[in-house]
């Protein structure tokens, strides 16, 4: 058996370049894919990112069925990789496992929760970082990692065998270091392209300047240089504070009631900030819950209205990744003004392609393409045009 020459069990649960090898050829070409331990890989339990969940998990039977699909297409399963417990933080953070390294900027969170995908592409461990986004998992880690990524349109690609967190919410995505194989793995996975032509980028000032100074200026910098589009401005009002209530309303009743027989059955077992996540899910009343439904629905309507058949210019982050030694990132400002970003493509349902830039000073930071339902291939297409700009 060879195992990959790095092992950090902060970033990997299982690393074995033999686990599951080139079984075909095909568009993929043996890339290395790092799976995120939420999915099913066959003869492995799924974790989760919590010991106490992985010690009583069966083993799987049967790939999950994106993780046959990149098989099929050629590439080789050279590890299961770290994630925020049940995927449900921003940060990172592992209690029980440690933290993942963030291979740009050692002394600042890697971001969550595909971290452990996130860093093994960033390291040059893998090539193919597997993951989800359920409010960001893609997204942060890509921004805090300098990463390529896609957030999948709401159900375009399969979850069959994945383990879900929020299920009106998670999405299938992928991380890689370039744009070129982002959109490789964009034509295995995704239905074929609509042939969108992107005529302009929809830019509200506002949401830019919903993130950190710098990471705004790193923004227009972005939209007034490389990008092959017009950039319209605009003013769309949106009341970002109350559509991430509405989120995390939904996301958290979803999440208490997929998990919250087991995280009461299992007092102790889950770190401090998710511990208490789930402790504020299990106060969510159905009323509270269908108000929000409700409100999501509207959301959904203005924010597709407002795009249309363009893009709209959303921060991937709101801040460059915090430092390890600050204040907890699980449970901190930070998580909450991202939240504020990156629930505009969660209540809507769209998919996000994420673009990684750097701020004046140098640190990692992204930015995030917002489409129509369904532009997932074309927004990889236009990813690497940006990529040879």
């Amino acid at each position: 058996m060879t195992t990959t020459s790095s092992f950090d069990p902060t970033i990997w649960r299982l690393a074995d370049d033999d686990l599951m090898p080139q079984v075909s050829s095909g568009p993929l070409g043996g890339a290395r894919v790092a799976v995120k331990d939420l999915f099913a890989v066959a003869g492995q339990p799924i974790g989760a990112g919590n010991p106490t969940f992985l010690a009583g998990a069966p083993l799987q039977d049967r790939n999950a069925r994106v993780v046959d699909d990149l098989m099929r297409a050629g590439a080789t399963v050279v590890g299961i990789t770290r994630t925020d417990e049940f995927a449900f933080s921003l940060a990172g953070t592992n209690p029980h496992y440690g933290t993942p390294p963030n291979a740009l900027c050692p002394d600042r969170i890697p971001g969550g929760s595909s971290s452990g995908s996130a860093a093994a592409v960033a390291l040059g461990l893998a090539d193919i970082g597997l993951g989800t986004d359920t409010g960001g998992s893609i997204r942060v880690p890509a921004a805090y990692q300098g990463l390529w990524g896609i957030r999948t349109t709401y159900g375009a690609v399969s979850h069959e065998g994945v383990h879900g967190l929020a299920p009106s919410f998670d999405t299938v995505g992928w991380l890689t270091a370039g744009p070129d194989l982002l959109e490789t793995v964009g034509k295995v996975l995704l239905p074929l392209a609509a042939g969108r032509h992107f005529d302009a980028v929809l830019v509200d000032d506002a949401l830019l300047d919903a993130a950190d100074a710098d990471v705004a200026e790193a923004a227009r910098k972005f939209l007034h240089g490389p990008i092959p589009l017009e950039v319209r401005t605009l003013p769309l009002g949106w009341p970002l504070g109350q559509w991430r209530e509405v989120f995390v309303t939904i996301q958290g009743h979803e999440a208490w009631a997929e998990h919250g027989a087991w995280v009461s059955a299992h007092p102790g077992a889950l770190g401090a900030a998710v511990a208490e996540r789930f402790r504020q899910a299990a106060t969510i009343t159905d009323t509270q819950r269908d108000e929000a439904l409700a409100a999501r629905r509207r959301i959904a309507r203005a924010v597709r209205r407002a795009i249309g058949d363009d893009l709209l210019a959303v921060p991937s982050a709101a801040s460059v990744p915090p430092l390890r030694s600050g204040e907890d990132p699980a449970a901190g400002p930070a998580r909450t003004a991202t939240l504020e970003l990156t629930c505009i493509a969660g209540l809507s349902g769209l998919p996000a392609l994420a673009i990684p830039l750097r701020t004046a000073e140098g640190l990692p930071c992204g930015l995030s393409l917002v489409g129509p339902p369904g532009s997932d291939r074309d927004l990889l297409a236009l990813g690497r045009r940006i990529g040879v700009a």
